[in-house]
């Protein structure tokens, strides 16, 4: 993974994917190159075209709050990016986290999984590793060659495609929820573990990977295809565990009479 130059691979990454009629502009006949030109982003952003060009090459590294936001306006790029691409600009400000080998998940939080028999629930790692989970959130995931990584069970898994029944959205939104929880700290060797494994098994992991789209992990509506009982559509809120940053405690409900909270119920008799 190349790390030398993160600010204009990003850059380069969301500018490809700007096409001129998204901002109003006329695309023209003879374009060589996909997306926008770095030109038309300086255009846009109010900056020299040769300070952009720096930018992407890596020859300028650190600009300023004003410009960063110029660019991500730019860029038409949403929240979550934006906060990244002031990261990368100025990564003196990210506070480094010491590289742990182990994720420890408190005690506190351990027994508040288990008060939650009909609901389930799990703790993440940054790389969206299964660090922990109540009976029912152990079942939900049950059943697969990487039930406990959930990276890997989307990319590698040969079920993920049938437990997943909306896998591209799924890939999407783990991959950029991947980025999110990384930030710029690039340097943790189980970061670089995942992405050198996925990125060589894995096409669609590389093609997204490289769009370099980032979101937080929050709150969505997901489909599951259950091996036991069949199709599930559950809400899950994901909220950061402040004693311990880094991982996400992901708790999962269904409509209140709604066959999949039947699903759910039925699941934990399975499993009790």
């Amino acid at each position: 993974m190349d790390t030398e130059n993160l600010l204009g691979q990003f850059l380069r990454a969301r500018r490809e994917r700007l096409q001129p009629e998204d901002l109003g502009m006329p695309a023209g006949s003879r374009r060589r190159v996909a997306g926008l030109r770095r030109e038309e982003v300086a255009q846009i952003a109010g900056v020299s075209t040769d300070y952009y060009v720096r930018l992407e090459q890596g020859r300028e590294r650190h600009p300023s709050a004003q410009v960063v936001a110029a660019l991500a306006q730019a860029l038409e790029l949403e929240q979550d990016a934006t906060t990244h691409l002031h990261r990368l600009a100025n990564p003196s400000s990210e506070r480094r986290r010491p590289v742990a080998h182990r994720e420890p998940v408190s005690p506190n939080l351990l027994r508040m999984l288990a008060a939650w028999p009909h609901t389930p629930a799990v703790v993440l790692g940054r790389c969206m590793t299964v660090l922990a989970a109540n009976t029912l959130g152990e079942a939900l995931f049950a059943g697969h060659t990487y039930s406990g990584d959930l990276m890997r069970l989307v990319f590698l898994d040969p079920d993920a495609r049938r437990f997943y029944p909306d896998w591209d959205r799924v890939a999407d939104n783990t991959v950029a929820g991947l980025r999110a929880s990384a930030g710029i700290d690039y340097d943790d060797p189980e970061l670089i573990e995942v992405i050198g494994e996925l990125s060589l098994k894995s096409q669609r992991f590389r093609e997204l990977w490289a769009r370099h789209d980032i979101r937080q992990k929050t709150h969505e509506t997901k489909r599951f295809r259950h091996p036991l009982v069949g199709e599930l559509t559950l809400h899950y809120e994901s909220l950061t565990v402040n004693s311990a940053p880094g991982q996400q405690l992901v708790v999962y409900q269904a409509d209140q009479g709604s066959a999949s909270e039947e699903a759910l119920s039925l699941l934990g008799s399975l499993t009790a």
